[in-house]
C-alpha cells in the first residue's frame, strides 16, 4: 500500500507560478512511477505529467510542455510539479498518482491516488 498526499495548490493570477508536492509513504514507495492528472470543472480527467521511479524519465501533456516541470526527491519520496506561466485553462483539481513498475519508466495508469489539490488561475 502507498499513501499519497498532495499540497501546494491555491489561487494565482495568470502568468504566475505554483509548485505542487506529492508525498508518498508506505513500503517501497521509492519503487513507484508517479505522475499528475487534473480535472477541470465539468470535464474529464486529463494527464499532465509523469516521472519514473528514479526521475530519469519524464513525459508531459502537450498543453503543459515548456511550462510545467515534474521532478522527484527519491530520498523524501516526494514528487513535485513546478507550474509556471499559468493560464486560466490550468484551473483544475490536480491529483497525484502512483503505480509500481518493474522497470524505470514513466507510467500513465495508476492504482494509487491522492485526494487532490485545487489550483485556480484567475485572468
Amino acid at each position: 500500500q502507498v499513501q499519497l498526499v498532495e499540497s501546494g495548490g491555491g489561487l494565482v493570477q495568470a502568468g504566475g507560478s505554483l509548485r505542487l508536492s506529492c508525498a508518498a509513504s508506505g513500503r517501497t514507495a521509492s519503487s513507484y512511477a508517479m505522475g499528475w492528472f487534473r480535472q477541470a470543472p465539468g470535464k474529464g480527467t486529463e494527464f499532465v505529467a509523469a516521472i519514473s521511479w528514479s526521475g530519469g524519465s519524464t513525459d508531459y501533456a502537450d498543453s503543459v510542455k515548456g511550462r510545467f516541470t515534474i521532478s522527484r526527491d527519491t530520498a523524501k519520496n516526494t514528487v513535485y510539479l513546478q507550474m509556471d506561466s499559468l493560464k486560466p485553462a490550468d484551473t483544475a483539481v490536480y491529483y497525484c498518482g502512483a503505480v509500481f513498475t518493474h522497470g524505470d519508466y514513466a507510467a500513465y495508469e495508476y492504482n494509487y491516488w491522492g485526494l487532490g489539490t485545487q489550483v485556480t488561475v484567475s485572468s
